[in-house]
Parts: structure tokens; C-alpha cells; sequence
């Protein structure tokens, strides 16, 4: 199978973009390792569909801003599964208030794990890739960072914080073979969309040029081919998955 011998580490892997990215690198060969702060009984869940699979799989239950505890979850996930190759940022979380109503606490939070939390893997995983001379990494922004929209700033900011992360480090990394890409997804159906209100889904599936909303599985196809040797002279690259929502 395609990543047949390759690891996986997938921050926010237990439900939505993340379980999505897991299972389908799963199911093309790869060993897997989620990364969450799901209940229990969701990352007991997660595991046995990604044992149906036959991946082997890891879990960790922790908090991606946690810096120091990044570096010693890559390095357990080395020792558990035997390597790592891959890196799926996909944890994320939302807070939105009008600019002028949004907390302190409403922004930090948001910056902290969507921004601080992927420089926080992208950090553990690079010594190991820059040694093995290999890395693939992907990182879960948005189609907010690139257009902004009512109510989300801290959001928008946070997501935007990641594709210059991400061409950053695709700079840094790239001598040593190792690849970084962000995916920009719009409107996708997770538990973490639905709970918005049922007026901002249709706006967003009216905003698509297929009329309708994205699918996890959607982004997770992309993520996948990013990951894989097609992609090998793809890197500092932001792809929208977005159904036409931004045209």
C-alpha cells in the first residue's frame, strides 16, 4: 500500500478533519498516532476504527499547547509504532464574538491552539525529519485566513498565522527533504461546524458553486496526496478545498 512502513501523527485526530486524515492514511498503509483531548470513550472510538484498518495505532491524550509535552508525545510515538514520517496538524478550535465584544481569553485561546499548537508539532517533528532526511508535513488552515468574515477574528488571525508558518518552515525544512504544505478547507461538515446555526450552513452551501457544504473526507483526500511521493516538488503550497466558496 501506498504508505505501507510510514507513521502518522495526527494532532486533532479523534473526530472531524483529524479522524478523517487518520483513517484514510490508515487505510492506505500508514501506522497511526492521534493526538487529542477528546473524552475517553471518543478516542476509544477513534482507535478501533483505525484498528479496523489494520493500522497500528497510538494515542495520546493531550493538549497541543502543552510545548514541552509535544516534543516527549513525538518521541513516545517513535518508540510505540518505530518511526515517524508524517505530520497532520489538524487541531483547531473556535470562539468567535465581534471584534469589539471578543475576550481576552476568547482570542488567546484560539491563537494558542491553532497557531502556537501546530508551531509546537512542527517544531517536535523537524530534528527527527531533518535527520532521517525526510518529512512530510500538512497543515489544516482556512479559507478565513485568506478572506475574513464577520465575528472571527481571532479565527481568521490564527489561521492566517498558519500558512505564514507554514512557508516558513517549508523554507527552513526544505534543504533537508523535507516537505510542508497547508490545505485551506471551506464550509465542511464536523462536529465543531455543527454546532452553528442553521442559517450559517446554508449561507455557506449557497456560497459553493456545487450549492452544497464539504465533506471531512474531502480534505482528507487532498491531505493524502500531499503526503505521498506525488506530491514531491509540492511544498510552501496553501490548496483551498472549498467547493468554489471564495471565487
Amino acid at each position: 500500500m501506498e504508505f505501507e512502513g510510514k507513521v502518522a501523527l495526527v494532532t486533532g485526530g479523534a473526530s472531524g478533519i483529524g479522524r478523517a486524515c487518520a483513517l484514510e492514511l490508515a487505510r492506505r498503509g500508514a501506522g497511526v498516532a492521534v493526538i487529542d483531548v477528546a473524552s475517553e470513550d471518543v478516542m476509544i472510538q477513534t482507535s478501533h476504527l483505525l484498528k479496523e484498518t489494520g493500522a497500528r495505532v497510538a494515542t495520546f491524550n493531550a493538549d497541543v499547547t502543552d510545548h514541552g509535552k509535544a516534543a516527549r508525545i513525538v518521541s513516545e510515538a517513535r518508540v510505540r509504532l518505530g518511526r515517524v514520517d508524517i505530520l497532520i496538524n489538524a487541531a483547531g478550535v473556535n470562539s468567535d464574538a465581534p471584534l469589539w465584544e471578543m475576550s481576552e481569553s476568547q482570542w488567546d485561546r484560539v491563537l494558542n491552539v491553532n497557531l502556537k499548537g501546530t508551531f509546537n508539532y512542527v517544531q517536535a517533528v523537524a530534528q527527527t525529519f531533518r535527520k532521517q532526511g525526510s518529512g512530510k508535513i500538512v497543515n489544516i488552515t482556512s479559507i478565513q485566513a485568506l478572506r475574513g468574515s464577520f465575528g472571527i477574528s481571532n479565527y481568521a488571525a490564527s489561521k492566517a498565522g498558519v500558512i505564514g508558518l507554514t512557508r516558513a518552515a517549508a523554507a527552513d525544512l526544505g534543504r533537508a527533504g523535507i516537505n510542508v504544505n497547508a490545505v485551506a478547507p471551506g464550509f465542511i461538515e464536523t462536529p465543531m461546524v455543527a454546532r452553528l446555526p442553521a442559517s450559517v450552513r446554508e449561507e455557506a452551501a449557497r456560497e459553493s458553486v456545487f450549492g452544497r457544504v464539504g465533506a471531512a473526507q474531502d480534505v482528507a483526500d487532498l491531505v493524502a496526496f500531499l503526503c505521498s511521493e506525488k506530491a514531491r516538488y509540492i511544498t510552501g503550497e496553501v490548496i483551498k478545498v472549498d467547493g468554489g466558496q471564495s471565487l
